[in-house]
């Protein structure tokens, strides 16, 4: 079974190279370069490293232990996964011309594995769950060479439609309370008016750029209990999305309250 999700892996992760090579690279590469893209898009990016290193290392941990490899291999091989995973993209990024390797990038790959490693070492137990969801925005088609040309690009390429969150049950720290245990609060982050990765460059087409927070309800599918091994799966498949609700949004303009947000 253990070559079996290795032989899996390696064809998952196959295809998303070549996904993203196609998405992201469309210019030959040149020689290796450091740039510090710390700044940019107002850390959004960042943020998604974070959730995608998170993700990988929750996924492939689960695979492992499905595999009967001990609990300490299973946390160590998932954590190191979610780096491992991430790196030859960064350093296909440092042989690009548009891009270049980023240290903060691999900072948020770093920092993703851990907040998996480091809630399962402390609780043994996932109690905050970071999760994203998206909307598409009208931005994209100021620049949709930058920020996607079509549906599918779109949600990868647009920052502003992306929403990070995290959720969190109080169930969780207080087991006392008759709180529900899948019932979460959920905090988010996005940003909006970025049609460019400075923000500079983003006033001088015309636009404001800033900071967007959420307040939100949220759901923790893996908390619902069910005995379908099936439903086990899809909702911890599922798990990595935010459930709509109603959402309070937090700007410079002012608070919004969205009856059904996602």
């Amino acid at each position: 079974m253990l070559r079996g999700i290795f032989a899996a892996q390696s064809a998952v992760y196959l295809g998303t190279v070549y996904g993203l090579s196609k998405s992201w690279y469309k210019d030959p590469l040149t020689k290796f370069k450091v740039q510090d893209d710390s700044r940019d898009w107002l850390q959004m990016d960042k943020v998604g490293h974070l959730y995608t290193s998170y993700q990988i290392a929750r996924h492939t941990a689960a695979l492992y232990q499905k595999a009967g490899l001990s609990k300490k291999q299973v946390l160590i091989y998932g954590a190191v996964s979610g780096v491992l995973f991430q790196t030859p993209i960064e350093i296909l990024d440092g042989f690009s011309p548009e891009y270049g390797f980023s240290p903060g990038d691999m900072v948020a790959n770093i920092a993703g594995s851990a907040l998996f490693l480091g809630q399962m070492a402390l609780w043994d137990e996932i109690r905050i769950q970071p999760k994203f969801s998206f909307q598409y925005t009208s931005l994209a088609s100021v620049r949709p060479e930058l920020l996607g040309s079509t549906y599918s690009q779109r949600w990868l390429k647009d920052y502003n439609g992306q929403i990070y969150w995290l959720s969190w049950s109080p169930r969780s720290f207080a087991e006392n309370t008759t709180w529900p245990a899948w019932l979460c609060f959920s905090f988010g982050y996005g940003i909006n008016n970025m049609v460019s990765a400075q923000k500079i460059r983003s006033r001088q087409m015309g636009f404001d750029p800033y900071r967007q927070y959420y307040v939100s309800m949220d759901i923790d599918l893996t908390r619902i209990k069910t005995r379908s091994k099936f439903i086990r799966t899809l909702f911890f498949m599922a798990n990595s999305v935010k459930i709509p609700s109603p959402t309070l949004q937090i700007d410079k303009t002012g608070v919004c309250l969205k009856p059904m947000f996602f």
